[in-house]
């Protein structure tokens, strides 16, 4: 009865050791998932917000009275026009092209990329209107097109970083 009961004890103890070592590695990686999605939030944040600020960079280039832009038509389909831009304008260009790649990278969705894509695209279109426009002139409907593709941008960014929506939490009184 002895080595039954001792069997028994040595074996309840063992399955305990193994069940809290299985409990405790689930704990873990659970911990882990979801630090690694906070810091792939935290990248992701970080790109949207870099991309933004360049893109209202080169908007802002753009709008300069003084900035020497001119346009080509592409030499392919869709043959739309092509800014190009003096010395100045190339860093801003540059840079919203390179914060456009890293927000590729790493989107977590692809309709951050499309959103993206839609920035970039309006934001030529301004600018190839620049080449034969004066900054006060620009067609109306370029900014438009311009402000609702980066809201899209904003709500599409919003949803996949899940941040909450201040107007439902604190609705206007009456």
């Amino acid at each position: 009865m002895d080595f039954a009961q001792a069997g028994l004890a040595a074996g309840t103890t063992l399955l305990a050791v193994l069940l809290g070592g299985w409990l405790t590695t689930r704990a873990q990686d659970r911990l882990w998932r979801r630090d690694d999605q906070r810091q792939w939030r935290d990248i992701r944040l970080t790109a949207y917000t870099t991309f933004l600020t360049a893109f209202r960079e080169y908007v802002a280039y753009v709008l300069l009275p003084s900035a020497r832009i001119t346009a080509v038509p592409r030499p392919h389909s869709p043959h739309d026009l092509m800014p190009f831009f003096d010395e100045q304008g190339t860093r801003y260009k540059e840079q919203l092209e390179a914060t456009k790649t890293e927000l590729r990278l790493i989107a977590g969705r692809p309709e951050i990329v499309a959103a993206s894509r839609t920035m970039v695209q309006q934001a030529r279109l301004l600018a190839a209107a620049r080449a034969t426009h004066d900054a006060d002139a620009l067609p109306a409907e370029r900014f438009d097109e311009l402000w609702a593709a980066e809201r899209r941008f904003v709500a599409a960014a919003r949803r996949e970083l899940a941040v909450r929506d201040l107007a439902a939490d604190h609705p206007a009184s009456a």
